[in-house]
């Protein structure tokens, strides 16, 4: 009977651990835990330089083209501000104007436990493609200014704009994040010294 149950438990172990490392498994293999949103982050702005780089090869009209491309940068700029920046890293920047007419921006991030279903990985691929994509602008700016293409600088301007523009905004919403918890902290120590300074005058 000893015999008999000793076995017993060790397959019963063994099958718990084979289970255990295809958790592990499926784990690993769930790097992303949004990956239609980082797709879409991506996609879009991938499209508009790869179409702004070959389209002299495959066409000669200009206006399919840059209306081609205004579209495709024009679905990123919404895609990254309204849907990516709040999945991926949890910020959300907006603009609205009031009834006197006046314009007031909005930089918004998760609060409290929220901010702990954010990824790492997607924080980066975030993160990266939102720099890359000003800097690669700037680049073809540049060089169409050495090249003296003055057909394609409202092109490239458009995409240095709409780029830049959710650049500077997570980069807002990233900062005013930093200063809240910057005031947490320091709100909460002071809260700790008055305790402690309470408790010594009482003793």
């Amino acid at each position: 009977m000893r015999m008999t149950s000793r076995s017993s438990l060790m397959e019963a172990a063994d099958d718990f651990s084979i289970e255990f490392d295809r958790g592990e498994l499926e784990t690993q293999k769930k790097i992303f835990k949004h990956p239609a949103a980082v797709f879409f982050h991506l996609v879009f702005r991938i499209l508009a330089v790869l179409v702004y780089v070959l389209c002299e090869w495959f066409s000669n009209s200009f206006i399919a083209s840059f209306v081609f491309i205004v579209l495709l940068l024009s679905m990123d700029f919404w895609t990254v501000k309204n849907i990516s920046g709040r999945l991926l890293v949890g910020l959300r920047w907006w603009n609205y104007i009031d009834d006197v007419g006046q314009s007031h921006w909005v930089f918004e991030c998760r609060k409290g436990e929220e901010t702990l279903s954010v990824n790492s990985a997607e924080t980066r691929v975030f993160w990266v493609a939102l720099v890359l994509g000003p800097m690669l602008w700037t680049f073809f700016f540049f060089v169409a200014i050495f090249r003296l293409n003055f057909k394609w600088f409202m092109v490239v301007c458009i995409g240095i704009i709409l780029n830049g523009a959710n650049l500077w905004g997570y980069l807002r919403c990233k900062i005013k994040n930093r200063q809240k918890l910057s005031d947490l902290a320091s709100n909460f120590l002071g809260q700790q010294v008055l305790r402690n300074a309470n408790d010594v005058i009482c003793k």
